[in-house]
């Protein structure tokens, strides 16, 4: 059952939150957040995506502010520290803000640097963790296949526990697993996964070894449960750099999953600079709890009335596309 527009822009904020560190090109992140039935629930698809590509998202949104979540398996989820395509140097401060997470997400394969910046943060990320941290790379798809094939032959020497979307396309992460399997390391798929038409063809193909899963994205906690479903495979719950009641989403997803192995990209809140609730989803002790959460600062973090008519509008647009189908 899908709440009318006029009932969403009811309670519809547009905020903007400051970040750390730069972060897949954003200083800031906007975000619309709504309160729905079950509480409130996030709509933040990243503003290069197109109508067709949000719609998913509020489909999620709608889920989660207007649906009762399913039963939970866990009341803690462990998460990763991420740490941005940052100089070597602010790697220990990056990670300072993670308390006792013991896996960490290093973004690699930017635009702007080399394969050396990027050995040079993975190395340090290792002496900074130990030899008992555990370290996945994710490259957003940015490498080709020759490229990933030397970047991991690199990177390979920091003991990874996985390569996360080393590539962009399903045939190229194919040709990368093959490639590399002599290395040992096991490839992950996300893009390939939320930003395909069938995101159960990464799996059928035999692409990768382990899928990370966001619940925005992919259309909300019920249908990424269908997806884990029928892959059969590993799973991390990640989010989209989401604010705190995003993460709250992400959270209640990971809550659900049957066997949940790995620890989950749920602990982005610390890369905020700003969040829209006084008791946001940080780690503690690398865990986030399973809770909704309530957005009290939301006044405060207000985006600009120009911002907040752009993400109003959107809203309207994506509202239309669901419920023309």
């Amino acid at each position: 059952m899908m709440p009318s527009l006029d009932e969403l822009l009811g309670s519809a904020h547009v905020v903007s939150l400051g970040l750390f560190d730069r972060f897949r090109g954003l200083n800031r992140r906007e975000a619309l957040l709504l309160e729905g039935p079950e509480g409130w629930t996030e709509f933040s698809p990243f503003v290069e995506y197109d109508d067709a590509e949000s719609a998913n998202w509020l489909r999620a949104a709608i889920d989660f502010g207007w649906q009762s979540t399913p039963h939970a398996l866990r009341t803690t989820i462990p998460v990763n520290a991420t740490v941005p395509a940052v100089p070597a140097h602010k790697v220990a401060e990056v990670l300072a803000r993670f308390p006792g997470c013991r896996t960490a997400k290093v973004k690699v394969a930017s635009p702007d640097q080399t394969l050396a910046d990027d050995v040079a943060r993975v190395a340090e990320v290792r002496r900074v963790l130990g030899p008992e941290g555990r370290i996945r790379i994710d490259a957003n798809g940015l490498w080709n296949v020759d490229e990933a094939e030397h970047a991991i032959h690199a990177l390979s020497g920091f003991d990874l526990e996985y390569i996360e979307q080393p590539c962009m396309t399903v045939p190229e992460l194919a040709e990368i697993r093959h490639r590399t399997a002599y290395l040992s390391v096991p490839i992950a798929a996300d893009e390939s996964v939320r930003k395909t038409g069938d995101p159960l063809a990464v799996a059928r193909a035999g692409a990768a070894d382990i899928l990370v899963i966001k619940a925005q994205p992919l259309g909300g906690i019920r249908a990424a449960l269908s997806i884990i479903g029928q892959t059969g495979l590993p799973v991390v719950v990640s989010s989209a750099l989401d604010t705190s009641v995003g993460l709250s989403m992400g959270a209640h997803l990971a809550a659900s999953v049957p066997g949940l192995y790995f620890d989950c990209g749920l602990g982005t809140a610390s890369l905020l600079a700003d969040d829209v609730t006084s008791q946001p989803l940080l780690p503690v002790n690398g865990e986030i709890p399973v809770r909704r959460v309530v957005p009290d600062r939301l006044a405060e973090h207000a985006a600009s009335a120009e911002r907040r008519d752009w993400w109003l509008a959107r809203l309207a647009r994506t509202h239309a596309l669901l419920a023309a189908e």
